[in-house]
């Protein structure tokens, strides 16, 4: 029997055991199979929430006659709130769960509510009487009321809740499959990360080509029940599985840590710095360096005079670690990244409200084919896949020669060129929209839909590299012991991105009197929204500029503590990335390369 290590080296530290609670074995347990399975529930999740997301303002805007601006905040919200979420399934995961139950619980929270849209949209009962044109003839038509959007919000926030445990635990749980110790393993999890992108765009792409069909040609319930029916065999197909799994016991979260050595350093802001950084909590000790930033939280590491004890120098609610306090520190260095992300996914977040509202009003016809509004975002994920590649297969490789460094392109240069891009996609956006709105007054003609591709693409090619570049950046940059934490500030910035559309679309809505967002697009002023967010767009580049020079990225295996806490590490992150670059990341023909 081969057993795994039970701290491999990994991000996250804790023992790895099966489904009985004993030492696994590497033959029998872990490795593709299990991965395989747990990939499926990913991609059931893509199918349900994209097969919503990309949709769901052409059925609140045409069928419940809501207004443009406020179903679009209808959508954010519901998709900010998703995102958001993962911080409590990362939370309750790291904490008690464990990933495995984390991620059966949620996946069964998710196929509730998708069930329960189900029943939202197929009942007559459940929406106002028809109208044959709300988007020319609104003043006429009958806005669903409280009592028929109440099952809908239950629905919409039920799947949001499912979703964000999902999200937040899954691709760890797949990574949990693969001991890092083992080099053909950790080979072989590098390449589950390949995968497990691709799951996420072919599910994204079967719901905005597929689903999105039936849900305007057969009907909305067929659509959402297919999702559900989806959800269902995903989690049946995960929990088959569980002899299969390699288990890792919960260590406690990141944030509560975090919550503990911001509470010490505030009970104790009068105590004296010690004379010394080495006479804080266990210096010697420390698996990360002590530094002088963020000072004042090195107050929750100064032992307690009052207590004394052995017992209460242990006690994590009396006093931190240095490397408690150092951890912390880390993650507040990735702050001023992270705010300046957040605006990008709020560029994102209009391909799934007004670009789609845009297309239901352009010629959509191939010969006597309508295509669906919603399946135009097809663009947005076929770009994905084509950038992702290309990322890797040219854009690296050229990068490498020209920087002569074998990582080529970093995190955050991968996230700058992402932030650009947004910004010509929005000005793709304004330019379209000011000559579709010009023919459709003046000449009464519909431009084709296909003149939206071009934002579509550019959204697309830059989420390729914010998406990587930023998971990337959260992953190498936060403390090892927190994997989980990466992963909820990665979620979060994209949540905060959704509610912030939502507040950018509220506060111009109430500025301009309702004259630039009107559900009549052809009355409405979209073109100059586009251009203020092409505005912010150019300043936020230029702060993520300024954070960006002024970022020092962490080094890794800390060696020890000399006099001056302060001693040079072994490797840096750019080390360890030339490594996987160069001995571990295969090239594969036709492979998407996610590292």
């Amino acid at each position: 029997m081969v057993l795994v290590t039970s701290k491999g080296g990994g991000a996250d530290e804790g023992e790895v055991v099966d489904f009985r609670g004993e030492p696994v074995d590497k033959t029998k347990t872990g490795g593709w199979l299990a991965a395989g399975l747990i990939l499926g529930t990913e991609l059931s999740e893509r199918i349900c929430v994209m097969g919503i997301a990309m949709n769901l303002v052409t059925y609140l805007v045409g069928d419940l006659h809501i207004s443009s601006a406020t179903s679009a905040n209808i959508v954010t919200n519901f998709m900010g709130t998703l995102n958001l979420l993962g911080l409590l399934g990362g939370f309750l995961a790291d904490a008690k769960l464990g990933r495995y139950l984390t991620v059966t619980i949620f996946a069964s929270v998710t196929a509730v509510g998708v069930t329960m849209l189900t029943l939202a949209t197929s009942m007559s009962s459940m929406r106002p009487p028809p109208c044959s044109d709300y988007r020319q003839q609104h003043h006429l038509c009958i806005e669903a009321n409280g009592k028929q959007l109440a099952l809908l919000y239950a629905a919409l926030y039920t799947i949001a809740l499912g979703g964000g445990g999902i999200k937040s635990n899954v691709s760890g749980f797949g990574s949990d499959q693969f001991d890092i110790s083992d080099p053909k393993e950790e080979k072989a999890m590098i390449f589950f990360f390949n995968r497990f992108y691709f799951a996420i765009s072919i599910g994204s792409l079967f719901a905005v080509i597929v689903l999105v069909y039936i849900q305007d040609n057969v009907g909305r319930g067929w659509g959402y029940g297919i999702s559900a029916g989806t959800m269902v065999i995903a989690v049946t197909i995960l929990l088959s599985g569980t002899p299969f799994y390699r288990f890792r016991k919960p260590k406690g979260s990141p944030l509560t840590v975090i919550w503990r050595v911001f509470l010490l350093a505030w009970k104790k802001r009068t105590y004296t710095y010690p004379s010394h950084p080495s006479l804080l909590n266990q210096f010697q000790n420390a698996k990360v360096p002590h530094t002088q930033k963020f000072r004042c939280l090195d107050k929750a590491a100064i032992p307690d005079e009052n207590a004394g004890t052995k017992e209460s120098m242990n006690d994590p609610w009396m006093v931190s670690t240095v490397t408690e306090v150092e951890e912390v520190k880390l993650v507040l260095k990735l702050m001023p990244i992270w705010s300046t992300c957040i605006l990008f996914w709020t560029i994102y977040s209009q391909m799934t409200t007004f670009t789609i509202e845009q297309a239901t009003i352009m010629d959509r016809n191939i010969g006597s084919f309508v295509v669906p509004a919603g399946t135009y975002s097809t663009f947005l994920f076929i770009t994905i896949l084509l950038f992702t590649s290309l990322n890797e297969r040219f854009f690296v490789p050229v990068a490498r020669r020209l920087t002569r460094t074998a990582q080529g392109l970093t995190s955050l240069q991968r996230i700058g060129m992402g932030l650009v891009l947004s910004m010509v996609a929005m000005a793709a956006a304004a330019i379209v929209e000011k000559e579709r709105r010009k023919i459709a007054v003046h000449e009464s003609k519909k431009i084709s839909a296909f003149w939206l591709v071009p934002q579509f693409f550019f959204v697309g090619a830059g989420e390729a590299f914010v998406y990587v570049g930023q998971l990337e950046f959260f992953i190498r940059e936060a403390p090892e012991r927190m994997k989980s934490m990466s992963t909820g500030l990665f979620l979060s910035a994209i949540s905060m991105g959704f509610f912030l559309s939502s507040l950018l679309v509220s506060l111009v809505d109430k500025v301009t009197k309702d004259s630039w967002l009107k559900s009549n697009l052809n009355q409405g002023k979209l073109n100059n929204f586009y251009w203020m967010l092409v505005v912010l767009a150019v300043l936020n580049f230029l702060v993520f500029l300024a954070f960006s020079m002024r970022h020092q990225y962490k080094v890794q295996n800390y060696t020890g503590g000399d006099n001056d806490g302060e001693k040079e590490l072994e490797n840096s992150n750019e080390m360890r990335a030339d490594k996987k670059e160069n001995g571990l990341i295969a090239e594969e023909k036709g492979e998407l390369q996610f590292a």
